[in-house]
């Protein structure tokens, strides 16, 4: 079988049902791929049930799976009731994240405690549990962020919250490459998306749109096949963080 041949495989998409997370929920089944979409609380189910009829009315296989991921024992059961429905998972891939713009001494310890959690804890026990439950030659992929290779105030609990995720990527690679299972991990620069904006002022936005070499903040739409690539064709990449923003920052 073609490395990049999606037909039947199993994708789990962690944050599955909007932007990045929506999108590649759709292109992996309308390659024939299953999925499982989760999504994190009813704020989001509006978005994870569109989704899921766009899915089923394209003839897709989908399943949705709502659940609080910072609490790892669900992590678990994600998993589980992916292998329960559909026999087992091919491709794993974590898009959750949450943003922070705060100065350094003004962040609570309970702001600090709860980036953690979203950013570093549930990124760690999902490549966990992909590494524990994926079928054999399996693909694991987690988004961060090009903030790891910026040199910037503000964004302390996000970036570094993130930045755990780069050794994680790579020791996972290393302990879970003998069963043909590649780990990456794709750092976009920031995505025109609401996620963005929530908490940006009119000047940041301003300076982002300025900041990349290509212009323009990252489009879902420039990522998402780079996702794709690494889980299927790219699988000979691993261990690997891959910066893609239109030249936003390098290291």
């Amino acid at each position: 079988m073609a490395r990049n041949d999606l037909k039947g495989k199993v994708v789990l998409i962690a944050g599955g049902a909007k932007n990045l997370g929506g999108l590649l929920s759709r292109d992996f089944a309308s390659k024939g791929a299953k999925v499982a979409i989760h999504y994190n609380s009813n704020s989001t189910k509006a978005d994870a049930e569109k989704t899921l009829a766009d899915i089923t009315n394209a003839g897709g296989e989908v399943f949705l799976f709502q659940a609080d991921l910072t609490d790892v024992k669900n992590i678990t059961k994600l998993f589980d009731a992916t292998i329960e429905k559909f026999g087992g998972v091919d491709i794993a891939i974590n898009t959750v994240g949450k943003v922070l713009k705060k100065p350094f001494v003004d962040t609570t310890e309970e702001e600090y405690d709860i980036m953690s959690d979203i950013n570093a804890k549930v990124a760690y026990f999902f490549i966990q549990e992909a590494g524990k439950k994926l079928n054999d030659n399996g693909k694991i992929n987690t988004i961060v962020t090009s903030l790891l290779a910026a040199f910037t105030g503000y964004y302390s609990t996000y970036a570094g919250a993130k930045a755990p995720v780069e050794h994680f990527t790579r020791a996972a690679s290393k302990e879970f490459g003998s069963r043909g299972i590649s780990v990456t991990a794709v750092a976009p620069g920031p995505m025109d998306t609401p996620f963005f904006y929530g908490q940006e002022s009119d000047d940041a936005v301003a300076y982002h749109k300025q900041a990349s070499d290509l212009g323009g903040l990252t489009d879902i739409k420039d990522i998402a096949p780079l996702v794709e690539f690494l889980v299927t064709d790219g699988w000979w990449i691993t261990g690997q963080t891959i910066f893609a923003n239109g030249g936003y920052t390098t290291r």
